[in-house]
């Protein structure tokens, strides 16, 4: 659909409630703040929902405060839901439980294996991010810009792009991210937040579980495996998935990184990055996950070690 059926859905109604994904990142949070950010100052009535708190190290962005969880609340009221940044339905976790059946769903996203789950859809897979759709859909809107508002924007597409790094970065988005400066965003002021500040304690965590990285298959695949207990040991502000990715990425030769979460004894969370031609979309898709082709996940009803093996079987037969 296009962007007029989502300012059409916006102007008739007044109340709205905005989820995203579980265990979120910035483009998650800065997308359901930033829309949250602009429905208000429509004067629309406005609850944002999440699973997870938001975490630590996006605790700087404004307006953080307006999550909720779905256990601090048995129902709410509302006329739409609006999903961001979710592949599928089921990346909405306990937020399900809040919606009514009969009530529109808006859908926006820019994840290619999205499942179009919304009454109302609005998926460009070509978006560098969702930050960035939201961006051309509130300037078809005429909306106002403010500081706040261009840092959620403009934090979601930074790091959904790696830094402006990834294929999914295009001239559009660079145009896109030169009109947020124009508004007050200090691109070294986001950055410095988001990747340049590290607790020494985490640090040193960081080094013992990054001694744990195992590289299989002459060093095409690099994976790594964290219990509930490595985790546990991190400060809130601290994603240590993302500082593995981070470091992984320049190893050289390595095709694929995979990170093994354990969620329980029976669940685990698998997160997947490629650095080459390796689509790690459709290796999370075998798995009901999804994402990009650089960068998926999927979530196994299995233990850590048997997710371990069944993943890597897969990724050994496809290399």
């Amino acid at each position: 659909m296009s962007y007029n059926s989502i300012i059409n859905v916006i102007k008739k109604n007044k109340r709205f409630l905005i989820t995203t994904h579980v265990n979120p990142d910035a483009d998650a949070i800065g997308s359901a703040l930033a829309m949250a950010v602009v429905l208000k100052s429509l004067g629309k009535s406005v609850v944002v929902f999440n699973e997870d708190v938001v975490p630590g190290w996006l605790g700087f962005l404004p307006r953080t405060a307006w999550f909720k969880r779905p256990v601090d609340i048995k129902t709410v009221d509302y006329d739409v839901a609006i999903a961001l940044d979710c592949g599928d339905a089921s990346r909405i976790g306990n937020v399900r439980g809040l919606l009514r059946k009969g009530k529109v769903m808006v859908n926006i996203d820019h994840h290619k294996t999205n499942d179009s789950f919304g009454n109302v859809n609005l998926i460009l897979p070509k978006a560098s991010s969702t930050a960035e759709i939201l961006y051309e859909l509130f300037s078809k809107m005429k909306i106002r810009w403010s500081k706040e508002l261009a840092m959620l924007v403009y934090a979601g597409i930074m790091t959904d792009t790696g830094s402006f790094r990834y294929d999914c970065t295009s001239a559009r988005t660079h145009h896109i991210v030169g009109d947020l400066l124009d508004h007050g965003v200090s691109p070294q002021e986001v950055y410095t937040k988001i990747y340049d500040v590290v607790t020494v304690s985490d640090l040193r965590i960081f080094m013992q579980i990054a001694n744990n990285v195992e590289f299989i298959l002459g060093g095409k695949i690099a994976c790594l495996e964290l219990s509930k207990k490595d985790l546990a040991k991190f400060s809130n502000g601290f994603d240590v998935r993302d500082k593995v990715f981070a470091w992984l990425r320049s190893a050289e030769g390595v095709e694929v990184i995979v990170i093994f979460n354990e969620v329980g004894k029976s669940r685990t969370r698998v997160n997947f990055r490629s650095k080459g031609n390796f689509d790690v979309a459709k290796l999370a898709s075998r798995f009901q996950g999804g994402g990009h082709a650089k960068a998926s996940g999927c979530t196994l009803e299995l233990s850590l070690q048997e997710s371990r093996k069944k993943i890597l079987q897969e990724i050994t037969r496809d290399l």
